[in-house]
């Protein structure tokens, strides 16, 4: 099989993969076209059914497994498909595990590194909250180990949750060594659970699209609404402590106009909103240039980074 991340312009393939969206579109000239996204577990690649109307092109829909005969070429830095022929897979021509996009990273470890993180919470409150979820509740932490963080923004994989997650708890971390006036309790608690409400908000794969309570509420209100329901059952738990871990949840975003209901006023909530966007533009940027194959040039234009990015020049 020739997964996504070996494509190379020039190539003609013939392979199955995941149609992941599928949309009926408009030229310029006003002819209609078919723009899709496939995914194999390397990844994702746009793709176009410029002829509609040729007897190759067969029914199909969204979240079906496709066969294309397509080639490979580069539009504005990235790899794209223009498809010759498709038509939905039979049973038998795929494996569905080729066909999910998962962490590099070893799962089982990550998740031990994290609960690792748990146990050193000192705070008695913190410390029963975050272990009722990663320790205890062993349902909450398989779904957490191989949920995504995002439909395709960063870490849209199995795993990327946990990956995400590990980093934002590991910047934290730093930051409380660093600034001494940081709650380091208050600080890593506030990061393990700062996307716990993305359980909710993404299905599960390989759909990985938005719930209905994804779209009408978001994993901010979700990720609040998961915490006080569980805080409910810790007798005594300090009212200014939940109110002080809630709003670290709420602005971690930064900014009213990036979904977070509150800017930062506490350090810890600053602390963390600096380390999620870390690792959000990090990975955003090692996505998109792995995305680009073997171009060393620029790449383009780059609409969540805003900005047009390429490779570092090799020395």
């Amino acid at each position: 099989m020739k997964y996504i991340d070996t494509l190379r312009e020039g190539m003609r393939i013939s392979e199955v993969y995941l149609c992941k969206n599928k949309q009926i579109a408009l030229t310029k000239a006003g002819k209609e076209y078919g723009n899709l996204v496939l995914q194999d577990k390397t990844g994702t690649i746009d793709s176009k059914i410029w002829d509609l109307g040729s007897p190759g092109i067969g029914s199909f829909e969204t979240m079906d497994y496709v066969h294309v005969d397509a080639d490979v070429t580069v539009f504005q830095g990235s790899n794209q498909l223009n498809v010759r022929r498709i038509r939905k897979a039979s049973e038998g021509e795929y494996t569905a595990a080729d066909y999910l996009p998962v962490s590099g990273k070893d799962i089982d470890k990550m998740y031990g590194e994290l609960t690792g993180y748990v146990k050193k919470i000192e705070n008695p409150y913190l410390n029963k909250l975050a272990v009722s979820f990663f320790v205890e509740d062993l349902q909450f932490a398989k779904a957490f180990r191989f949920h995504s963080a995002a439909k395709s923004v960063h870490h849209g994989f199995v795993g990327g949750l946990l990956e995400h997650t590990l980093s934002v708890v590991k910047m934290c971390d730093y930051f409380a060594g660093y600034y001494r006036e940081l709650n380091r309790d208050l600080l890593l608690t506030a990061a393990m659970f700062h996307d716990v409400g993305k359980l909710r908000e993404l299905s599960v794969f390989p759909e990985n699209d938005y719930t209905d309570d994804g779209q009408l509420l978001g994993h901010i209100v979700i990720g609040v609404e998961m915490l006080t329901e569980r805080i409910r059952r810790i007798p005594g738990f300090p009212p200014k402590l939940e109110s002080e871990l809630k709003h670290c949840i709420v602005s971690h975003h930064g900014e009213l106009e990036y979904g977070s209901p509150k800017k930062p006023a506490l350090l810890e909530a600053l602390a963390l909103n600096f380390a999620d966007n870390t690792d959000a533009k990090m990975e955003t940027m090692i996505e998109a240039l792995r995305a680009s194959g073997d171009n060393q040039g620029w790449i383009g234009y780059n609409r969540l980074l805003e900005t047009n990015i390429r490779k570092t020049a090799e020395n």
